[in-house]
């Protein structure tokens, strides 16, 4: 549905942005509401040593060589200890079993160029542990909840890529349109690098990653890897997934039940925001640790919160991976962004730390980049406690990482441009997003060509920092361009919703802003500021070959892109993407 059709049956709907105005924070509105919330300055910090998540092998070793390999993994309905100050919370949650279920769940670790197949496996009850929308795009089952995979940066067929509407409830008694597979394949072929797989069922994402559904997956390369001689094993190569929860006293998750426009939308909520971190299912929790190097893989799992991370005496951190692939050489930060759903993998020296215990810090407003700053509670992340002595090191950080084909915006075969917008009630509260100004249901629109790349201006027309993500494609950013005139160049877009007829050319002489010298490689997830015009690289093929895929990506069902704001995407800043041959 076109914009100018859109707004002249729902006349009282304006393009704006949420921003901080516009959306009540979760905890605002849940104090409001009542006193059943669990006061997260009665839950103490640093108290929980973090968990190692379990890790399965998506992968045979033979005679010492890997094969394929069929993993069967299920979703439950279980008790979650998330604090020794928190009575036991019921989750959904991944895992081999109901017993051995974690949120987050286990680390799946494939080998590159090997097969991983996953039997996804559906084991909830028929009713879902949160307040659930049908006013929104979503998977309606008769009974049910309904799940479906996707594995965040993951290079694969698209019958195994997720699909929203492939889902399938408990004992796939209901499935989706496009359900075909009930086991996925995970061809492996791409780069090393770190993913992670999460629920992506169709309105219902916010929801059922909020839960619990969601873990990480590595993709390695020993022949490559190992000479670069980076921190390894269990000790020192560490996965931090980190989320923000809020709880009611009883335990349970707390999501609000009203919507911030009742009479449309009776629950859905733009932001959902907890007033607790959450690091691999322990609020706030510690970690002894040797003065030496670790690697950590930090994943941002949050529905909406973006984490500015730095440490609470200075101490370094060294930069060498950013979403699904390493960085060209290490880059030595203070801080760093991540957005919902982005990867940082960073080496940290403990052995330069000036102290023996040392706090992970968040300094991002939420919503970001105009809302309300962090407090004593959401400002900080995790603490680390390290040994005194100290010790002979074993691992190093090399000069160089990992080089890939040259990124050549000159051999692109085709420019598009990408409008981000939002729409509003005449209560000032956001109804939907949209990306073009198209729901997800309209003609696709972007069909690029196998084997090819692509320019894209993503146009963010919007107060919010919206992270674009894009299925099976990955990207580059050439620049960000702060637009001029925005006023006047969204209310042209507002009547056409077309850039070209509007000029975006005259529009875009803004201000440049660089890209952080430690995500100027290649992404599967970037922050698109708002009121910029970002220009981005994007390669349908392998990008450490530049060959093509192993698979037919031409296939039904296709692949998506959207924002990666859960809320978002569900209410329904998320478009389809099908490739041509």
């Amino acid at each position: 549905m076109e914009i100018f059709l859109f707004l002249l049956i729902s006349s009282f709907l304006i393009i704006t942005s949420s921003g901080a105005s516009s959306s009540d924070i979760n905890s605002t509105i849940a104090w409001r509401n009542g006193d059943n919330l669990k006061d997260p300055k009665l839950v103490r910090m640093f108290v929980d040593e973090i968990p190692n998540m379990h890790r399965l092998r998506g992968y045979h070793l033979q005679n010492g060589v890997p094969i394929h390999k069929k993993l069967k993994i299920g979703m439950f309905l279980k008790e979650w200890k998330f604090h020794k100050d928190l009575p036991p919370t019921k989750v959904f949650a991944f895992g081999v079993s109901r017993k051995r279920a974690t949120v987050p769940g286990p680390t799946i670790e494939a080998i590159q160029g090997v097969d991983t197949y996953v039997a996804w496996r559906n084991h909830l009850p028929e009713k879902h542990l949160l307040p659930w929308d049908p006013t929104i795009p979503t998977a309606k089952p008769k009974k049910g909840v309904p799940t479906v995979v996707h594995l965040h940066g993951g290079i694969v067929e698209p019958q195994s890529d997720g699909h929203s509407n492939a889902w399938f409830t408990a004992e796939f008694k209901e499935t989706g349109p496009t359900f075909s597979n009930r086991t996925y394949r995970y061809n492996n072929q791409q780069q090393p690098g770190n993913l992670w797989y999460h629920d992506h069922a169709m309105g219902l994402t916010r929801v059922n990653i909020l839960a619990g559904l969601f873990g990480s997956y590595i993709v390695r390369h020993p022949e490559v890897e190992d000479p670069l001689r980076l921190p390894s094993g269990h000790e020192f190569d560490r996965t931090l997934v980190i989320f923000d929860r809020m709880f009611n006293v009883d335990g349970s998750i707390y999501m609000n039940n009203t919507g911030a426009n009742p009479s449309i939308h009776p629950q859905w909520q733009p932001e959902y925001f907890g007033n607790m971190i959450i690091v691999n299912g322990k609020a706030w929790p510690k970690m002894s640790v040797r003065r030496r190097k670790y690697r950590f893989r930090i994943l941002n799992a949050s529905n909406a919160r973006f984490f500015r991370m730095l440490f609470s005496n200075g101490l370094k951190i060294i930069h060498i991976g950013s979403d699904s692939a390493y960085n060209k050489r290490p880059v030595v930060i203070d801080k760093f962004l991540l957005a919902p759903s982005e990867i940082a993998d960073v080496v940290v020296d403990f052995s330069t730390s000036s102290s023996d215990e040392v706090i992970l810090l968040n300094d991002a407003p939420y919503p970001f980049p105009g809302g309300d700053p962090v407090d004593q509670v959401n400002g900080k992340v995790m603490k680390f406690f390290i040994k005194k002595d100290r010790e002979v090191e074993k691992w190093h950080v090399p000069q160089r990482l990992m080089e890939y084909p040259v990124a050549d915006a000159s051999a692109a075969s085709r420019t598009r441009y990408i409008a981000m917008y939002e729409y509003k009630s005449s209560i000032d509260e956001p109804t939907h997003l949209y990306l073009n100004g198209k729901s997800y249901d309209e003609k696709v629109t972007e069909t690029p060509k196998i084997g090819t790349s692509e320019i894209w201006y993503v146009i963010n027309l919007t107060e919010d920092n919206h992270p674009l993500h894009m299925h099976l494609g990955l990207f580059t950013v050439l620049d960000q361009k702060e637009i001029e005139d925005l006023d006047d160049f969204k209310e042209c877009m507002k009547k056409d919703n077309n850039p070209i007829k509007c000029k975006v050319s005259k529009y875009e002489k803004g201000r440049g802003v660089g890209v952080p010298s430690h995500e100027q490689g290649w992404k599967n997830v970037f922050k698109m500021q708002p009121g910029f015009m970002t220009k981005i690289l994007v390669r349908f093929s392998h990008i450490h070959t530049n060959e093509s895929y192993s698979f037919d990506a031409a296939a039904e069902p296709g692949y998506v892109y959207h924002c990666h704001i859960l809320d978002h995407e569900d209410n329904a800043m998320m478009r389809p993407l099908k490739l041509i041959a």
